[in-house]
């Protein structure tokens, strides 16, 4: 594996080039991105915030509102609170330097398990097993491992931990994720590009492609609401801020309604919750948003307001550096296909 890795190893904007020394910022700030992310979507992010904040002292230093704002729509927003906790008491606790063994990380502000095992064998090149989902795909197809996702995560991770070479641990780690990504993909894996196919029991039952196996997901609840598009005599869009904590902790949102498992509530009904009395119309359509538990729909409703008692007004044409996720951009820009506003952003 590891011959095969210094053939093939991607190239990626956090990884350290052959020979070179990793940067433990680098890493760590990567695998906060990469969780429950592509490497496709963090790349862009990951270069705009090592541009502004090239090290762990800048990142401490700088004011959550600009985090967040850097952070819109690469979601789990929670991330970006606890990567600056962390980047604040890495520099009060630790002098600006990262731990170096597992049992301190994990005890670092957004780190788990697999984080604190994958900065301690990247950064380090210490002796610690991190298995993400592409680790735990190999091993379930290199021992054919049947028992399904997540009871077998504990089985997966012993595995994972028995195979561990003697030295280089940071390659090995970064081996098994590219191997993960590249070659033992969820689907079609490519077996006849695999350095491990003549050792895998998986590919000799003919089976690859049907491990791991999951347990079948339940259907998400669906939330519904409406969102107030509000605009003043200035042209400005009402916005308001999320508690810190919960889902998009601390992000701007358009005004809605309150988000229920029930039927789309009547304009009548919701316009209670609104964040003033208009002339509120609703706009033709619903918007569409996927979280992790539920979904959600909504309907959008357009109105003017001389004032507000909650939240800011800002110029349609700077909404772009508001810190808005992907959800409440989709709003927007359901409004901004009606008419109703123009955006800096598509």
């Amino acid at each position: 594996l590891l011959e095969w890795y210094d053939r093939y190893r991607r190239i990626l904007p956090w990884r350290a080039m052959k020979g070179e020394m990793p940067d433990p910022y680098r890493v760590w700030l990567s695998e906060i991105m990469l969780q429950q992310t592509t490497v496709g979507a963090v790349g862009p992010y990951f270069r705009r915030f090592v541009n502004r904040w090239p090290t762990v002292a800048h990142l401490a230093r700088a004011r959550r509102g600009e985090i967040l704002k850097m952070w819109a729509g690469l979601g789990y927003y929670r991330r970006a609170h606890l990567l600056h906790d962390c980047a604040k008491k890495i520099m009060c606790d630790y002098g600006g330097e990262f731990p170096r063994d597992e049992e301190s990380l994990r005890a670092l502000p957004g780190f788990g398990p697999y984080t604190a095992a994958a900065l301690a064998a990247i950064a380090f090149d210490k002796r610690a097993s991190a298995v993400d989902g592409n680790a735990e795909r190999v091993m379930a197809r290199l021992h054919a491992v049947r028992v399904p996702l997540p009871q077998a995560k504990p089985r997966l991770r012993m595995l994972a931990e028995s195979m561990l070479p003697d030295a280089r641990f940071g390659d090995y780690a970064q081996a098994l994720m590219d191997l993960g990504a590249t070659i033992c993909t969820p689907r079609h894996p490519k077996c006849d590009l695999c350095p491990w196919m003549k050792d895998c029991c998986a590919h000799a039952l003919g089976i690859a492609g049907n491990l791991p196996r999951r347990l079948k997901a339940k259907a998400k609840p669906v939330r519904r609401a409406i969102a107030f598009v509000a605009l003043n005599g200035k042209g400005e869009v009402l916005l308001r801020r999320r508690p810190k904590d919960g889902l998009l902790g601390g992000m701007m949102e358009v005004p809605s309604s309150a988000w229920r498992e029930d039927p789309m509530p009547t304009l009548a009904k919701a316009a209670k919750e609104a964040p003033g009395k208009a002339r509120w119309r609703l706009v033709p359509g619903h918007v569409r948003h996927v979280f992790s538990h539920f979904e959600l729909e909504m309907a959008v409703a357009a109105g003017h307001l001389a004032g507000a008692d909650c939240g800011v007004w800002r110029p349609a044409k700077k909404l772009g550096g508001e810190a808005l996720p992907s959800v409440m951009r989709k709003i927007l820009r359901h409004a901004a296909a009606a008419g109703i506003i123009k955006l800096p952003f598509p």
